[in-house]
């Protein structure tokens, strides 16, 4: 028997008839994209809330009107979603090196949530920062 052959079919495959595809009409549906609208453009506009409520936060840090200590401490809405690495770049010259140093001899992770820091974290994060910036002023 050779490879040829039990490759080959036995019997030769029946002609497959050719089908005609009909086209359908699909009504729009208008209510529910509505629906979505609105839920999206109340997204958006949180988005957009949050957005600007943080660009002022992080403008009051820099500036110094707020400190980063207070932010943690408070935890006020605007800062609730926002990282720690985010939080401490805001700070005048603290880029993304210096605060994941800190943080990392906080035992904290650079994505880790404000809003999500247990109140034995915030204090040694603060402990943390009160220590680097103390002896950056003396």
């Amino acid at each position: 028997m050779s490879a040829a052959s039990t490759i080959a079919p036995a019997s030769p495959l029946p002609p497959i008839a050719p089908r005609r595809l009909e086209p359908t009409v699909v009504e729009p549906q208008i209510e529910p994209r509505q629906a979505g609208t609105a839920q999206c453009m109340e997204a958006l506009a949180r988005a957009n809330q949050v957005r600007l409520a943080r660009a002022a936060l992080k403008r009051d840090i820099s500036a110094g009107h707020r400190s980063v200590t207070e932010v943690i401490i408070d935890s006020p809405w605007e800062a609730e979603s926002m990282s720690l690495s985010e939080l401490l770049c805001s700070q005048r010259r603290w880029g993304r090196a210096r605060s994941r140093k800190l943080l990392a001899s906080a035992a904290l992770g650079e994505a880790k949530k404000i809003g999500s820091l247990t109140e034995r974290q915030r204090r040694i994060l603060v402990a943390a920062l009160e220590a680097k910036l103390g002896s950056r002023l003396n």
